[in-house]
């Protein structure tokens, strides 16, 4: 018996292989920048495996990764302000996963391109929310978040902008996202395993593709300090610009 009868039957090792490239590229981006991995690898793997697949894939190696951030997250974290925002992922989250599961894929590559594109606009623009606090649009932004998440684990963007213009030290707004995050990805793996998303499929292939993610983090990671923030952060936005160019759906004919 050999790897490839425990990947899913459109899987095969190439597209394995592909996948690892696309997540250690995306991986470097986290580990440098603490953002993009998601909206280079969504794009991009998306047009390489079934979208669901490839989300519950992104959601279980994140989750995993993201575990032994939490303890410390929720000791420096406002925990009453960062419930009111996970209110909305409780929502949101759901949602997003009903709509991954019955697309068809096509439909939802196309939302997941819209999707990364208006993120990745947001993140140029520099966005921050300076205004005063309001639980209803905490909620609202935790459900958009959650959506995001749920659709296309792209929950990311909403929330960073949110909580790092908010009056509070860094550290603070650092551990909330991060708690946020976990109970975002806690929704997403009981909504993923409810409808079906989390197969042993998608566990296989996240032991696959999960340690050349990690293997990207660290590397990234290791850039920090040796290289200008401000220059890789350019190149973390064009990674991300030209993932959902590669991935549109239109160009399949001629990339793939």
């Amino acid at each position: 018996m050999s790897l490839t009868d425990f990947l899913a039957k459109d899987v095969s090792l190439t597209i394995a292989m592909a996948l690892c490239a696309v997540a250690f590229v995306s991986g470097t981006a986290r580990g440098f920048s603490g953002f993009g991995a998601a909206l280079i690898f969504m794009p991009l793997a998306s047009s390489i495996a079934a979208p669901r697949l490839v989300a519950a894939l992104l959601l279980v190696i994140d989750f995993v990764s993201a575990a032994p951030l939490l303890p410390d997250a929720w000791r420096k974290a406002d925990r009453k302000a960062t419930a009111v925002i996970v209110l909305g992922a409780l929502v949101g989250v759901p949602v997003g996963t009903y709509f991954l599961s019955v697309l068809e894929p096509v439909t939802t590559r196309w939302i997941i391109s819209c999707f990364v594109t208006a993120l990745l606009l947001l993140l140029l623009s520099g966005w921050r929310y300076r205004g005063k606090d309001h639980a209803w649009l905490s909620v609202g932004i935790g459900g958009l978040s959650g959506f995001c998440s749920g659709l296309a684990q792209t929950g990311g963007p909403p929330i960073v902008g949110y909580w790092l213009g908010r009056p509070i030290a860094p550290i603070v707004a650092r551990a909330n996202i991060v708690l946020f995050f976990g109970a975002s990805d806690f929704f997403s793996m009981i909504s993923y395993a409810s409808t079906g998303l989390i197969s042993r499929e998608s566990l296989v292939l996240s032991l696959i593709v999960g340690p050349v993610y990690a293997v990207g983090v660290a590397f990234g990671a290791s850039l920090f300090g040796r290289a200008s923030e401000r220059v890789f952060r350019g190149i973390c936005y064009a990674l991300i610009a030209t993932a959902v160019i590669a991935g549109l759906p239109v160009l399949d004919g001629i990339l793939r």
